[in-house]
This record gives C-alpha cells, structure tokens and sequence, in this order.
C-alpha cells in the first residue's frame, strides 16, 4: 500500500498541492492519497505522491486526464478514483480538430520559448499570448540562443510591444545563470510549463531548472542552419521537479497553433485595439472599410502599426470561425464518459 505524506507535508506543497485542491476532499475521501500526474500514456499514469513516483492505474481512456492534474487515488489498488477541479488548464487546438488537446493543467506561468534566429515569429508568439490568457496562467517570452545573435535588444524590444506588462527574458539555456534567471516564476507551489518550437532550447532549459543528473537528463538536438527548425527531442508532456522548488511541465514542439474560443484571450494581447473599438461609429465595427473607424483612425494617425491590425484581423476571424457551435464554456468539473476518474458537478 502506498504511504503518502501528510496532506500539510512541505513535500505535497511543494508539488502545488494548496487549500484549493484540499477543500475539494469529501468526508468519504479522506483515505484517499492525492497525486499529481506527471506523464500520461494510453492506459495508465504515472504520477508524483511527495514520497516519489507511483504507476497510477485508470478505468478506460484517459483523455480527460492531463500533466499537471491532482488524482485521489486509492492507496490500496492504486486506481484513480476522481480528478479534482482544476485551477487552470491549457488547451491546444489541433489542426482540423474538434477536440481540443490537453497540453498541462493547474499551470502558473507559461515559459514561452523562441530563439533569436529564424525561428523569432511575432505571429506565433500572438497565438501563443492569447493561449496563455484565455487559460488564465501568466505568459514570460523566453529568448534563448542570444549569445549566438546579433543584435538580442531588437529581439527583446519587438517581444515586449506585443502585450502590455509582458516579461521577457534573454537568456543562454547552456548558461549555470538560466535558473537564476528565472527563479522569480519558480519556487515551492509553483508550476510553469515550457512551449515553443523544436530546437529552440526547451529541452536545456529543463535540465538547467531540474538539475539532473547527466544520465537522467532530457535528451537535446541541434538545429538545421539554414531555416533554424529543430529535431523534436521531446515526445511527450510530462511534469519534473525543479531543483530550487515547483515544477516544471515540458511539452513537445509546436509551430503552428490555431485559436479557438479565444476572446477574451485576444483582447488582452491587443489591448490597444480592443480599447479604441468602442469609439468607432458602428458597434460592430470590424476595422476594415466602414466609416468613423478609430482604430483605421489609429493606424492613420502613426499610434497602432498597420501590421499589428492586420494580425488582430486574421486571429479575430480564425477565432470566429473555430468557435464552438453552439457555444460552450469548458467545465473542468463536469463528469466524463471517457474516463474512469470521474469530474466533480
């Protein structure tokens, strides 16, 4: 039978297990051990219980069961007995889709990778803002390979116009500083996920937060020089403990990303427009040709970049087109047919 900590040990705490997912324990669960998932496969889980890793066993699919969750498990047959609520949840929109992936649940911080070469995409590091607000979960832009570049400032500067309050951070991953640096997101409690493309430096950046030993370390790839794309070294999420304290959620490479669902989200990332809309003469105004626009006026006037309009439009209208019909909020509470660990109503 497992033995699992006390539900106030530093160890559970140190794993993000707070009063939140406590208050959720029913009189009837009080036997039950909390667990927090640290890899999903088809059949089964594995999962971190503050004493170290256990094989956490599930009745059906597991597809409503992502990184990061916390699982009552029974002690004594070590099976999921129910999911608790979850505090955040980031979700990814597959191309063609109708489901959208589960990429990391119960996330503080989003480290959003990119390098300082080919791979620096202002369009893509939009998509990946307005993934991180809608999820409610903080966005930092890391930039990494800065002491490969030219001209890192012009990288930094570019990152930061694009959301109001935006941390970047520069950074050498092979560096001893990179935790250092990225300490004040970190620490006991605390989970941030790492995501961006193939190559950019994820893997390293995992290893200089975990500390591991060179035989447990992720594996890390080179690049292709002539279009800076990486080898995927990373096949599947999956949670790490942090040296200093808190975990780290590492993810696969991602290049593309769709929104969906995503208002509220793009309204943070663009602030600026979603401000200036309600001065326009229509109220649904879509920026494009009607008169007494203000942001067109905007644009005009050399305040709002043409470009920066023009990537709110083409996010706008792919949100609008992806939108689930009819709409629905996504509940991470609600019971699931899909899964053994059963949702609280």
């Amino acid at each position: 039978m497992i033995q699992a900590p006390p539900m106030n040990s530093p160890a559970l705490a140190g794993l993000g297990w707070s009063p939140f997912f406590a208050e959720q324990m029913e009189p009837v669960e009080i036997g039950m051990v909390p667990v927090r998932v640290s890899v999903v496969h088809r059949s089964r889980l594995l999962a971190e219980t503050g004493n170290g890793p256990v094989k956490l066993g599930l009745q059906g699919a597991t597809m409503d069961v992502a990184v990061g969750d916390w699982i009552l498990m029974d002690p004594a047959s070590r099976m999921g007995v129910r999911r608790l609520e979850r505090r955040t949840l980031l979700r990814r929109r597959g191309e063609g889709a109708r489901i959208p992936q589960l990429i990391a649940a119960n996330v503080d911080t989003l480290f959003i990778v990119t390098s300082c070469n080919d791979d620096y995409n202002l369009a893509r590091l939009e998509r990946y803002l307005a993934f991180a607000n809608e999820a409610g979960v903080e966005p930092v832009v890391l930039l990494t390979k800065i002491d490969l570049a030219a001209g890192a400032e012009s990288f930094r500067a570019r990152a930061e116009a694009l959301q109001r309050g935006l941390a970047v951070v520069p950074l050498n991953a092979k560096a001893p500083g990179a935790a250092i640096a990225l300490a004040p997101w970190c620490g006991p409690g605390r989970t941030v996920a790492l995501v961006g493309s193939s190559g950019v430096g994820k893997s390293t950046l995992l290893n200089s937060l975990t500390d591991k030993a060179a035989e447990e370390a992720q594996a890390t790839g080179g690049i292709r020089e002539h279009d800076a794309k990486g080898r995927h070294t990373t096949t599947a999420r999956s949670l790490h403990e942090i040296a200093g304290g808190g975990c780290v959620i590492d993810t696969p490479g991602m290049r593309t990303m769709k929104v969906g669902d995503s208002g509220a989200g793009l309204e943070m990332l663009f602030a600026e427009i979603t401000e200036l809309a309600p001065n326009c003469h229509f109220r649904d105004c879509s920026h494009a040709h009607e008169p007494g626009c203000a942001v067109r006026a905007a644009v005009a006037a050399g305040d709002l970049p043409v470009d920066r309009l023009n990537r709110w439009r083409k996010l706008h209208e792919e949100n609008r087109d992806n939108a689930s019909s009819p709409p629905r909020r996504h509940s991470t509470s609600s019971r699931s047919s899909s899964t053994g660990v059963r949702g609280r109503r």
